[in-house]
């Protein structure tokens, strides 16, 4: 499964899988215990594919800080999520040299050792880019390129002359019309 199914749900733990949509929301399996829970449109829900760390020079997408991760713990769990600051932040330092201190914080840091973990006990270590719709995107791409140049260019059509009579009202100042104050008689 890609990262593209993974939902972080703000004010829940963990993290979920989605499963199907539902005429209010959507269906989500937690990835911490197996439980399903219905998601709300009120809900503040983000996609794990969507998620990026800021670095000095840009913002790289969660997949590869992932994939830097898994590099350097050859694919099996990192460092607890409980550890102390320092040591998350020494830890994450080591995998993103050039992030951003000012704007990654240390409960972001935690989050993304959590959920990484969370990730590998759940049999998740593929986090390149789902090659297929990456295809399907650039096809998609160049599809609405080629529609864009067909475009048909017409002119602008010239407005209807206004009459010198407007049309009568059928309302009062008062703000009844004809038909009512003729019934109320």
């Amino acid at each position: 499964m890609s990262l593209e199914k993974v939902l972080s749900i703000a004010g829940k733990p963990g993290l979920y899988k989605l499963k199907t949509q539902t005429r209010a929301g959507f269906l989500a399996e937690s990835l911490l215990d197996g439980k399903t829970i219905n998601v709300s449109g009120r809900h503040n829900v983000s996609l794990l594919s969507e998620i990026a760390i800021y670095t000095l020079t840009e913002e790289v997408p969660l997949r590869k800080v992932f994939e830097k991760i898994s590099e350097k713990e050859g694919g099996k769990e990192a460092i607890g999520h409980k550890a102390s600051k320092e040591e998350l932040e020494e830890y994450f330092f080591g995998v993103m040299p050039d992030y951003d201190e000012d704007r990654v914080y240390a409960s972001d840091i935690k989050k993304v050792v959590q959920w990484y973990n969370l990730l590998v006990k759940n049999g998740m270590t593929d986090f390149s880019e789902a090659k297929e719709e990456t295809k399907e995107e650039e096809k998609e791409g160049g599809e609405k390129a080629k529609k864009a140049t067909v475009k048909k260019v017409t002119a602008p059509k010239a407005a209807a002359p206004k009459t010198a009579n407007p049309k009568a009202s059928s309302t009062k100042k008062g703000g009844a019309t004809k038909n009512a104050a003729s019934r109320k008689t």
